[in-house]
């Protein structure tokens, strides 16, 4: 092998690895400006398993997101203005949320407990008053009461109508609200499911005549959105129904576009984010022109794009067992556990992206399945029936362990996260301008049995 770093995917911005590097003695490294992160140094001092989290390139990725829309609204000469909201249910970690809002992102809530985060955040005045919420998810009571607390201290906060129920709640809410449609179109994605229990179709939507205070037109469309011109025809589709819903409602101002948009775990076929976004920036103002009004804001949350590859996960690798008749020759067995801590692995069948952490010059490798530390036989991953290429352990220097490392888990993984077979959650260390601290130490036997009761 000659090129390391092509064979491995590094440097590279269609795979989010731009700013990982291969050092001269063979070790996996992030470069942050001037500072470099050694990913063996980090393993060797926190110990494994070890998440690392990097809120540069969070910031990274929402600037370059808010400049490309707002570069497009402003060649475009489109008269209505981009609004990110980063949906806190992919990550509620505070080292990520308080890294976009710093950044200028708005947010968007799913339950009464998330919201409770965020007037946390408001009461410590960690947030300008700038900065706008949505409230989406079902809307118990307790949830309605905290909206309604909030908007009275003066909170920008928008409840989300998803159902006829919620409309009936919200017919007498004294601020803005948006109405979510369940849009009637076939969808590539992770999502990619029959009913949606979310949002009413848009008959429902104009049937309800005059929305007190209508502010949003919402939709979602799914999860890893495989086509870019799916992106496209949703939003012609949802401006159709913006246009004859803003006949009885003057006040609908804004569209939002929701989630979707993928991270390449695995590459199998790309899109370039700026082209869809000049797609949809086109296709909503000739929409707007031809129905003679002004052209709608646009909010977008894509959540998964915005902060998967701000973290990985590191594992060490503890034996190995051969395999019999299959892709890959040998298990892997890791001292983590997919079922708890990567469980998009055993939910959805997720493949990732993996590296060795050291050793990544080794000119041998073995064929491999990981097989996680749990007693349960789908802890394991098996790159989706083939197989992940990791160094010969016989190969390793003065008998040291083998590392590898998983990239883009910073969506979901954590929220997900469980405690099977009473393992503990990996530590997390956040490395920023420099400087490593410790976000979440290792859990002890104590503490894990305390969370059942012990």
């Amino acid at each position: 092998m000659k090129n390391f770093k092509k064979f491995w995917k590094l440097g590279r911005e269609e795979f989010n690895t731009q700013f990982f590097d291969v050092s001269k003695d063979g070790g996996l490294v992030v470069k942050e400006g001037n500072y470099q992160y050694n990913f063996h140094d980090l393993v060797n001092r926190f110990n494994s398993p070890l998440e690392v989290v990097f809120p540069f390139i969070i910031e990274k990725r929402l600037n370059d997101l808010m400049q490309t829309f707002n570069y497009h609204l402003k060649d475009q000469n489109y008269k209505g203005r981009f609004y990110y909201h980063y949906p806190m249910k992919v990550n509620q970690n505070k080292e990520f949320v308080l890294s976009l809002i710093s950044e200028g992102a708005n947010l968007e809530t799913s339950s009464y407990n998330e919201l409770w985060l965020v007037r946390k955040l408001w009461e410590q005045g960690q947030f300008s008053p700038r900065i706008r919420v949505i409230c989406n998810g079902p809307k118990t009571d307790k949830y309605l009461g905290l909206i309604t607390e909030l908007r009275d201290k003066g909170l920008s906060i928008i409840p989300m109508i998803e159902d006829l129920n919620e409309y009936e709640s919200l017919k007498k809410y004294r601020g803005d609200v948006g109405i979510r449609l369940c849009l009637d179109i076939k969808i590539k994605s992770h999502w990619d499911k029959k009913f949606d229990r979310y949002g009413l179709i848009s008959e429902e939507i104009i049937d309800l005549g005059r929305i007190r205070n209508l502010k949003i037109l919402h939709y979602h469309i799914g999860s890893q959105v495989i086509e870019q011109d799916d992106f496209v025809r949703a939003a012609k589709k949802a401006m159709e129904v913006y246009i004859e819903l803003k006949k009885d409602n003057p006040s609908l101002d804004t569209l939002d576009i929701g989630g979707g948009l993928a991270v390449p775990y695995e590459k199998k076929k790309s899109y370039n984010v700026s082209n869809i976004i000049k797609k949809i920036i086109i296709t909503l103002k000739r929409e707007s022109e031809q129905a003679g009004i002004n052209p709608p804001n646009i909010i977008c949350e894509w959540g998964r794009y915005m902060v998967a590859p701000a973290q990985v996960t590191i594992f060490k690798v503890l034996c190995e067992k051969p395999i019999l008749n299959g892709a890959a020759k040998k298990w892997y067995v890791i001292d983590g556990s997919f079922i708890n801590d990567m469980i998009d692995t055993w939910a959805i069948h997720q493949k990732w992206h993996i590296t060795p952490v050291n050793n990544i010059k080794a000119k041998k490798l073995n064929r491999v399945w990981l097989a996680g530390s749990s007693c349960d036989s789908d802890d394991r991953y098996t790159a989706g029936g083939t197989y992940t290429l990791l160094p010969r352990l016989e190969d390793i220097d003065n008998g040291g362990w083998q590392y590898l490392v998983i990239l883009d888990t910073g969506a979901y993984q954590d929220p997900l996260a469980s405690h099977h077979c009473l393992l503990s959650s990996p530590a997390k260390v956040i490395a920023q301008n420099g400087v490593i601290t410790v976000a979440r130490r290792r859990e002890t036997a104590d503490e894990v049995g305390r969370l059942f009761g012990w």
